[in-house]
């Protein structure tokens, strides 16, 4: 771990104890108040610290945002492993969960496919926004606002001759999601892959997840794969009542 990154996780670890003044900080830590005052701008540019008018540092709200999402990751992931595994073991095809973290969507579990068959996915890594189930449901269920501001910042990379580049085509579907209730990826973000996915959703409605079927056209062509639907919807259904 770097020097800087440990005296910054210090520093937010004595804030969590409480208000901090930067001389405080500085004794607290053992090192120059220059240094002090360079890491603590660098956090209060990105929210993790604030500076009231008395010049006291206090957590910032970009840390509200991270605890959310560390809480929703872990409760939704406990409560849908077992339903992720049923339906695994029921299609034999490979099921993503994905959840929601700073405007990114991000895999938090995956269960491979009983087949030999293997996707380049990973836990932990994000998925993209405009061409993957998971980051339709995600993205679609996110407040007018912000989803428009998504829009406009999204890298259209066109991973297939499939993948929707345009915005306004993408807009379109994700209002198709939020009528129909899922999301499909017809060979958009890997050439050889058909993908359908789902919301889970807590007891106010609102999406604290999405799960999602792959399966590659050698084993099953689109046709087949929304044939699947049925099995993913129970799912997610089973997760989101398990959930509240």
């Amino acid at each position: 771990m770097s020097q800087s990154l440990a005296r910054a996780l210090q520093i937010l670890a004595r804030l969590g104890e409480g208000e901090r003044s930067l001389d405080q900080l500085a004794t607290e830590l053992g090192v120059h108040k220059t240094t002090v005052l360079r890491l603590l701008r660098t956090m209060e540019a990105d929210r993790f610290v604030r500076r009231d008018e008395s010049h006291r540092y206090r957590l910032g709200s970009r840390l509200f945002a991270l605890a959310d999402a560390a809480r929703e990751q872990h409760v939704v992931r406990a409560v849908a492993a077992p339903h992720l595994r049923q339906l695994n073991q029921k299609t034999g095809q490979t099921v993503h969960l994905a959840a929601w973290e700073n405007g990114e969507v991000i895999y938090v579990d995956k269960l491979d496919s009983v087949r030999s068959v293997r996707m380049y996915s990973q836990v932990g890594v994000p998925a993209a926004l405009h061409c993957t189930a998971v980051g339709k449901v995600l993205l679609a269920a996110q407040p007018k606002r912000q989803r428009e501001a998504l829009l406009a910042s999204i890298d259209y990379h066109a991973y297939t001759p499939q993948t929707i580049t345009d915005p306004d085509v993408l807009r379109d579907e994700l209002d198709g999601v939020r009528t129909q209730g899922w999301a499909q990826d017809r060979a958009e973000h890997e050439s050889f892959i058909n993908c359908i996915g789902a919301p889970v959703t807590d007891h106010d409605g609102r999406v604290v997840g999405a799960v999602s079927v792959s399966v590659p056209d050698v084993l099953l062509n689109y046709e087949q794969v929304l044939e699947l639907l049925p099995d993913l919807l129970a799912a997610t259904r089973a997760i989101s009542t398990d959930y509240n």
